[in-house]
């Protein structure tokens, strides 16, 4: 059996949603699934307006336990700290998926001027870097246009969704009319995407479901 560790770097989805435990049932179903949290370095990261060389380390520390657990995979759920985990990747011997990754790489296939929207500032740097990465590696050339719902991540970690998911949709309103396509950035927000490709008419990209669905082709792969 595989045994897959999941990074996490808060608590909002471990305590309040179970959407990716639904995703591993679904998609990766005979796996073994353990969760590895830092609750804070997030929060940290929002502090800092970035991430520190401390922050990076308490990744790869992360990693680290995840491996030393035996960990055959390791998937990390927090687009925010996507450049530490790049680090943590170099730092073990296990392979790492990131949670955002098949989704860039759709973004990148599917339009030239993309939309990201985050409620967590220091996200939109490393999703659009991520879009633009996958553009490349392709041969093609994107615009990615970052828009930020401020205070809404802090609302949802208070546990106010509806006014959450109010902020989100209005800002993907603005955002939809420059763009051709939309990138939620955070997996906190992607049961939105089907509300605002109604509310919108623009096609809108989510990183859970791809993801996992990334990290099951990993684990076919592992078992050959």
């Amino acid at each position: 059996m595989t045994k897959i560790a999941v990074l996490h770097t808060s608590f909002v989805f471990v305590k309040t949603d179970p959407l990716f435990d639904e995703l591993m049932d679904e998609l990766v179903p005979d796996a073994e699934i353990v969760h590895f949290v830092d609750s804070d370095v997030l929060a940290t990261v929002i502090h800092d307006n970035g991430i520190s060389d401390e922050s990076t380390e308490r990744m790869v520390h992360l990693a680290e336990a995840a491996e030393a657990a035996g960990a055959d995979l390791i998937f990390s759920a927090c687009s925010s700290l996507g450049p530490a985990l790049d680090v943590a990747a170099r730092r073990v011997n296990v392979p790492v998926v990131k949670v955002d990754d098949a989704m860039a790489h759709e973004a990148a296939s599917r339009a030239e001027r993309i939309g990201v929207l985050a409620t967590v500032p220091t996200t939109l740097g490393p999703t659009s870097d991520l879009i633009v990465k996958h553009a490349g590696l392709q041969g093609r050339e994107v615009t990615t246009t970052p828009r930020l719902a401020e205070g809404a991540f802090d609302i949802l970690v208070a546990g106010d969704r509806a006014r959450h998911d109010e902020l989100v949709v209005a800002e993907a309103k603005a955002l939809a009319a420059d763009v051709e396509l939309l990138v939620l950035a955070q997996a906190s927000m992607s049961r939105l995407a089907e509300r605002i490709e109604q509310e919108t008419g623009v096609p809108v990209l989510v990183s859970p479901r791809l993801g996992v669905g990334q990290l099951a082709e990993r684990v076919h792969e592992l078992a050959g």
